[in-house]
């Protein structure tokens, strides 16, 4: 990779009509984007129907899930419902897995207990039904007797090619993740510097499974905020890390962020979700300094030296997940700059 090039690009889509993440991901494709990430968080929108509307309205663009859980869908029902997707696709489609997260999960009755031999359990599994085995397994988490894809039509009994990506941000979860995974969705809103750490419990558990650091794809989610005004683009970008501060720490743990700053901007919320006019008062404390570590965020020269800071300590496929709401301007800007 040069000095300047930006290959691989990919986008990651949430929080937005289904519609205008068709509509992004077509022009994503028309400006040789790679990939496009459809976001499964909160209780907003699902990811499979996204990626059906995004796999049936494109034609090269790779489509994953980033992520879906691995508590509230059977094992067998997630390989059903991807290799349908793959048959949609003409083999497009990418699966995310992810260990989930509370309080949300603890809301809808689920006790997120061992996430590590969940994920285990749910990647093993699902990998021997994609190569069309059929499955007897007697898990803590995931119990199959004599199951398999049940396919007539179509591929039928052809092994699918579907890449399994694990969601990780803890070092246990990504050192799981370089043993038993085709790839690792690093996170967002966390600094280059955290992913040299990432690194290496990736290098880790890739050595368990005899394999290399490089054997292991490493997309990553990287927050971006754009605007020709690299100030209002800052603004842009702090509302959503303000929120995340309060609503998911151990992101911002994991990235370096002080501990003081968090419990500070979660009591100023008023916990979550936040009191009315919380998040605009914890923004007041947010200093731009955090917004630069753990956002590409400026005018399109500052976002693609961000990106590629973040290259250079080992993501291998950028995904620009907007901050800004100006999508296309986004998409057209980083593919042109």
């Amino acid at each position: 990779m040069s000095e300047t090039s930006i290959p691989r690009l990919g986008l990651y889509l949430q929080d937005m009509h289904v519609r205008d993440m068709v509509r992004y991901s077509q022009i994503a494709e028309q400006h040789g984007f790679e990939s496009v990430w459809v976001a499964e968080s909160r209780l907003a929108r699902d990811a499979i129907v996204p990626i059906a509307a995004i796999a049936t309205d494109t034609c090269r663009i790779k489509v994953g899930a980033g992520v879906i859980n691995t508590w509230t869908r059977n094992a067998a029902l997630i390989a059903q419902t991807f290799a349908t997707l793959d048959e949609l696709s003409f083999g497009r489609v990418m699966l995310g897995l992810g260990a989930w997260w509370d309080p949300l999960a603890w809301k809808v009755g689920i006790e997120r207990k061992k996430p590590l031999k969940c994920m285990r359990e749910y990647v093993e599994v699902i990998r021997r039904l994609f190569r069309m085995e059929e499955v007897t397994y007697e898990g803590e988490y995931v119990k199959m007797r004599g199951v398999r894809l049940d396919v007539l039509h179509g591929a039928g009994e052809k092994p699918r090619n579907i890449p399994i990506y694990i969601g990780a941000t803890g070092w246990k979860m990504l050192e799981l993740s370089g043993e038993i995974a085709d790839g690792v969705l690093l996170n967002y809103l966390v600094s280059p510097q955290y992913n040299q750490k990432a690194l290496e419990h990736i290098r880790k558990g890739a050595e368990k499974a005899g394999r290399r650091l490089e054997d292991i794809d490493r997309p990553q989610l990287i927050a971006t905020s754009i605007h020709e005004d690299a100030d209002k683009a800052v603004k842009l970008a702090k509302k959503h890390v303000t929120m995340t501060l309060g609503q998911q720490p151990h992101i911002m743990k994991a990235s370096g962020v002080s501990e003081d700053l968090i419990k500070e901007v979660q009591e100023v919320m008023g916990g979550w979700p936040a009191k009315p006019g919380g998040i605009e008062k914890a923004m007041e404390i947010v200093p731009d300094e955090v917004v630069h570590m753990i956002t590409a965020s400026g005018t399109p020269e500052d976002v693609k030296k961000k990106v590629l800071e973040y290259m250079r300590n080992g993501c291998t496929s950028p995904l620009l997940l907007p901050l800004s709401g100006n999508v296309e301007y986004l998409v057209k800007s980083i593919a042109e700059v």
